[in-house]
């Protein structure tokens, strides 16, 4: 049999490498994540709170298609990746903190208020470090991801818009800024969904998805802002439910070892 003409020192067909194009496109939309980040913070400056928490959104989903896309067409790089957090420490850590100080925690006595927003920023940035460290070991998130803590924020501000009145609300806030804080560098597991596939009940995760989506563009205000809180908060009942576990282990096991005895 006729062999393939192969080039000198070649040993198997040649892999086809992707386009150079195609290496522009995962940093193109981390570029438009910074992009997002910066607007918010212009528009928090000006009162804009509002349009600062739905930029936050928005780079919220550059962020997840950034990576996805990078995966997908095998373009991820390690340029990609610094360049990734990055743009996440402006988007998701300063925009964020600035938001939430400006709009709810300017009032508070003492400076607390600059405390609880400098403790986010600062909390979300040792997150970032951490997360390129153990980068690929495991398969979800140690510690509350930022752009989810980033998203709470948002969330509570786009449901409220109003700036915040009152020493309850103010220390309500201030203590969930704190919460997201300790969260983000705390070892809590969170579901990654960089693992999500459809499946074979895909008919109805896209059903889903799509009472989803209609939700968010009819009522955006309580359904992002449950989003948001279920996931900042299931790690926690996650953690609490596996501790309640081993204090107290299923009443079966006596009857298991009482009928070995017999």
């Amino acid at each position: 049999m006729n062999q393939p003409d192969k080039a000198p020192g070649e040993i198997g067909p040649r892999r086809k490498r992707p386009r150079r194009g195609v290496f522009i496109l995962p940093s193109a939309l981390t570029v438009g994540n910074i992009f997002f980040g910066y607007f918010a913070i212009v528009s928090t400056m000006q009162g804009e709170y509002d349009h600062a928490a739905v930029a936050i959104g928005l780079a919220m989903v550059l962020d997840m298609l950034d990576g996805r896309i990078a995966r997908l067409t095998n373009t991820a790089t390690e340029f990609g990746l610094q360049l990734d957090s990055l743009a996440d420490v402006v988007s998701f850590g300063i925009a964020p903190a600035i938001l939430a100080l400006v709009w709810g925690l300017s009032t508070l006595p003492h400076g607390l208020g600059w405390i609880a927003s400098f403790s986010f920023a600062i909390c979300g940035a040792m997150r970032l470090a951490r997360f390129n460290v153990q980068a690929g070991r495991f398969k979800h998130f140690v510690g509350l991801p930022i752009p989810a803590a980033g998203g709470v924020i948002a969330a509570v501000v786009h449901f409220s818009r109003e700036p915040l009145r009152g020493a309850v609300p103010q220390f309500l806030m201030m203590a969930s800024v704190f919460l997201l804080a300790f969260l983000m560098v705390s070892t809590i597991r969170y579901s990654s969904m960089k693992y999500l596939t459809l499946g074979k009940k895909s008919r109805l995760t896209l059903l889903a998805l799509a009472l989803v989506l209609a939700l968010i563009y009819n009522y955006s205000g309580p359904t992002l802002l449950v989003i948001a809180a279920a996931y900042a908060l299931s790690g926690i009942l996650v953690r609490i439910y596996h501790l309640l576990r081993r204090r107290h282990p299923t009443e079966e096991l006596p009857l298991t070892e009482s009928l070995q005895h017999h």
